[in-house]
């Protein structure tokens, strides 16, 4: 298991005693120590975080994306706080089977391990009700990637900057940087800022250097 935060270890760690065919065999709180574990400590699924700052191989999708690479057979079970249709969709497209959002139960973590186990997908409540919402719109957002422009003011909002900094960053109309910005939500399917601010971040987006 992998989480920043000890007492989500700690939490997990009691929800997965309730199921006597699971054994926890190790625990690691950020990407480096993750990393070398999978490396030399045998293990059947891993349950990661999702936002795990701090390490070599750093979070978000990225890591996964490092893990669906480097340990292509290992099951993973994301276990987040996120719950944006559009990244729960992404994190399909990289591999993941298996996503279990902290707002429900932690003895889904165990359901989930049991299915990844048997090669079968799962879905926590909390997601499974993203994902349904995401059906109900007619799976609005897969449309099209975002274009170069949309990706860079996506990558400067979620580093913090205001639409008018970013006009001047990108020597744009603050109007323009906005419709690039409002063409990002539909395209991920997302209709708040704080969501779009969610999906960057976890897509380390907010990490990429923007060549200037």
């Amino acid at each position: 298991m992998a989480d920043d935060h000890p007492v989500i270890l700690l939490g997990a760690r009691h929800a997965l005693a309730r199921f006597p065919d699971i054994d926890v065999v190790a625990e690691v709180r950020q990407s480096t120590d993750l990393i070398k574990t999978l490396a030399h400590v045998p293990c059947d699924a891993l349950v990661t975080d999702l936002a795990m700052p701090g390490g070599r191989h750093g979070d978000g999708l990225p890591l996964i994306g490092y893990l669906r690479r480097h340990f292509p057979a290992l099951p993973v079970v994301v276990l987040t706080m996120l719950e944006n249709a559009a990244l729960i969709r992404r994190l399909g497209e990289l591999g993941v089977i298996a996503i279990v959002s902290k707002a429900d139960d932690l003895s889904h973590i165990g359901l989930a391990v049991r299915h990844v186990a048997r090669g079968r997908g799962y879905a926590g409540p909390t997601v499974r009700a993203a994902l349904d919402a995401l059906s109900a719109g007619g799976g609005r957002g897969a449309q099209a990637p975002l274009s170069p422009r949309e990706l860079e003011v996506v990558r400067l909002f979620a580093a913090g900057m205001t639409m008018k900094e970013i006009a001047a960053r990108l020597n744009r109309s603050i109007k323009t940087v906005s419709s690039h910005k409002t063409a990002a939500l539909r395209k991920l399917g997302l209709e708040r800022d704080s969501e779009l601010f969610q999906y960057a971040q976890s897509a380390g987006l907010a990490h990429l250097s923007s060549g200037r």
